[in-house]
């Protein structure tokens, strides 16, 4: 059995993605095309660069990482889908929107994670110096994009206007409030950060290592999104033990306990757990993370 993954090289988490993969389970990986037995798509929206002639000489397993019905674009899935076999889902809630444009078989299975990079450190103090931040300093993160490829509209999908008046209300609550911002196109949360004089530490685009040490500071991460496919800050959170709150996306039902759920009426009173999220997340762990993986791909295989 061997698997050709289609990485996306757009310097995105689903190259990452493929490179653990590749690294962990070299026995059964193809870099080619042609030489595999299964192609993973594992980034649909580049599938029309690969050969359509050996697509349909192979089984065929895409992932399909979240569904935006203002945004999906129908028209490109159907051509897509008369290549597929199989379709794999990270959460429950995209599984429920796949089934209603597909009857193939749908895998689900989150993605691994790996303790390698994600992980407790104990020198906090020693840290947020390196970061220029005060130890007396109330901490909360976001580390997703949050603007349009203008530079300047709010990417609704993430919920950024939402993140906004959960900030605004801390500000009143917190007086030594501080937004630690990672990742590019932070533009519009910036601006609004700016114009409501909140104060923000925006770390750009930075390493992994680095970007483990500001979770491990932080006392809250805030998912505000209204789609997602996981988002993985939601299992690297729950490694490094990070307190988060999350709207009902992707992945968060299955990883936080209810109490860490909210929506926009009743945010306030949203409550981080740290164990439960913690050890609702050890299963996706590398490399137990990959087993649910690779038994869909030796069913797949001998189908």
């Amino acid at each position: 059995m061997k698997i050709f993954l289609n990485s996306p090289n757009e310097n995105w988490i689903v190259d990452r993605f493929v490179e653990e993969w590749n690294d962990y389970n070299t026995a059964i990986t193809s870099k080619s095309i042609r030489a595999s037995d299964i192609v993973w798509i594992i980034s649909p929206w580049t599938w029309s660069k690969l050969s359509k002639k050996q697509l349909k000489k192979k089984k065929v397993l895409v992932t399909i990482h979240h569904i935006d019905e203002k945004k999906f674009d129908i028209e490109d899935f159907k051509n897509l889908d008369q290549y597929v076999n199989f379709y794999h889902v990270i959460s429950k809630l995209t599984e429920s929107k796949l089934e209603k444009l597909t009857d193939k078989k749908i895998y689900y299975s989150p993605f691994w994670v790996s303790p390698k990079k994600w992980f407790t450190l104990q020198n906090k103090k020693i840290i947020r110096k390196k970061y220029n931040v005060a130890n007396d300093e109330y901490l909360i993160g976001s580390f997703q994009r949050d603007t349009e490829m203008d530079l300047i509209s709010p990417k609704l999908e993430k919920g950024p206007d939402n993140l906004l008046e959960i900030l605004l209300e801390y500000k009143s609550s917190k007086k030594n409030l501080r937004v630690i911002l990672a990742g590019n196109r932070r533009d519009y949360i910036v601006n609004k950060l700016i114009e409501h004089k909140i104060k923000y530490s925006y770390f750009n685009m930075i390493s992994l290592k680095e970007l483990n040490e500001l979770y491990n500071i932080l006392n809250l991460y805030i998912v505000s999104s209204r789609v997602e496919g996981g988002p993985q800050a939601i299992v690297e959170c729950a490694l490094t033990k990070t307190p988060l709150i999350s709207t009902n996306v992707g992945i968060a039902s299955e990883i936080l306990h209810p109490d860490s759920i909210f929506d926009m009426n009743n945010f306030t009173s949203a409550l981080p757990n740290i164990d439960h999220a913690y050890n609702k997340a050890k299963k996706f762990i590398i490399p137990k993370g990959f087993e649910t993986f690779i038994k869909t791909m030796e069913e797949i295989h001998e189908s």
